[in-house]
C-alpha cells in the first residue's frame, strides 16, 4: 500500500513503504533543488542502519547536482550500515545514471516492489 508522500520541499516527499523510507524526488532536480533537498536527504541518510529508497520516477529534469545527491546519499547510507535502493524509469534520467557509472553502484529498478524484492533476494 502506498501512502501520499509528506512534502518536505517542492521537489521532495517522504513516506514509509515495506519498512523502508521512500524519498520521492520530483520535478526539476537542479542546483537550486539540490540545495533545498540536501539537508533533508542528509537527515534521513545519517541514521544508522537506515533502509531507504530514492524514487526518481516523478523527476522531469536531472543534472549533475542530482547525481551528487545520489552519490552522497549512497555513501552516507553505506557508511552507517544501511541499505539504499533506486527506482527510476525516465529514459533521460536513466541515461545519465548509466553513462556516469552510478547504475553499477546503485542499480535502478522500475518500481518500489522490484527494488525491495531485489533487496530481499527475491527473483
Amino acid at each position: 500500500m502506498r501512502h501520499e508522500p509528506v512534502s518536505l520541499t517542492r521537489q521532495l516527499g517522504v513516506y514509509a513503504y515495506r519498512g523502508h523510507t521512500v524519498l520521492e524526488l520530483r520535478g526539476d532536480i537542479d542546483l537550486v533543488a539540490a540545495e533545498e533537498i540536501g539537508p533533508f536527504l542528509d537527515r534521513v541518510t545519517g541514521r544508522a542502519g537506515v533502509r531507504a529508497v530514492l524514487d526518481l520516477r516523478p523527476v522531469e529534469f536531472f543534472d549533475g547536482s542530482g547525481l551528487r545527491l545520489l552519490y552522497r546519499a549512497r555513501s552516507r547510507v553505506l557508511e552507517r550500515g544501511g541499505q539504499l535502493h533506486l527506482v527510476c524509469t525516465r529514459p533521460l534520467t536513466l541515461r545519465v545514471i548509466r553513462i556516469t557509472g552510478l547504475a553499477r553502484l546503485l542499480p535502478p529498478q522500475p518500481g518500489l516492489d522490484a527494488a525491495l524484492d531485489r533487496a530481499d533476494g527475491l527473483p
